[in-house]
């Protein structure tokens, strides 16, 4: 690999984690988890299609995780939010990832999962960390709400890669 095609990899890397800490800091402005908590939009998560399928495994993860724990020292308590990001991106992006390589699987079936898989993420870190298997329920509402804000990150993120698929990244 030569250094200028490494100098516009980073640059670009640099540019989706910017837009994703941006996406995130925005979502984290909308007040939705206010009826019903840890609802979110998912906005980054139509970065992280682009980068599924624009560009590579590893650097997907990569991008993930500096996500993770960038909005998490940026946006509150590290910690927990660490989990629960971590959690539910790392199960989200797995499933994304291999849904991504089935032959005909449309990006915006595979956001609405990454949608889904999310959720049960997120809810299987707080089973553990509360010891509960009372959050089950809870489970139902926020699939139905992973696909619905996958659906719409997945179609934004396939109109964006209809237009770029000829560049070279």
């Amino acid at each position: 690999m030569n250094k200028r095609f490494d100098t516009k990899r980073v640059a670009l890397c640099g540019l989706l984690l910017s837009m994703m800490l941006v996406l995130g800091w925005v979502e984290h402005m909308i007040p939705l988890n206010a009826s019903i908590p840890g609802i979110k939009l998912g906005l980054s998560n139509g970065v992280l299609i682009f980068a599924v399928y624009m560009l590579d495994i590893p650097t997907s993860f990569v991008l993930m995780a500096l996500k993770v724990v960038l909005s998490c020292a940026f946006l509150g308590n590290p910690a927990s939010m660490m989990i629960y990001g971590f959690a539910g991106g790392i199960l989200s992006l797995t499933g994304m990832v291999l849904l991504s390589r089935v032959k005909g699987m449309h990006p915006v079936t595979v956001s609405m999962v990454g949608g889904a898989l999310h959720n049960v993420g997120q809810v299987a870190a707080a089973m553990v960390m509360l010891n509960t298997a009372n959050l089950m329920y809870y489970m139902a509402i926020l699939m139905l709400v992973g696909i619905a804000c996958g659906l719409l990150t997945g179609v934004c993120a396939n109109l964006v890669m209809k237009h770029l698929r000829h560049m070279k990244f």
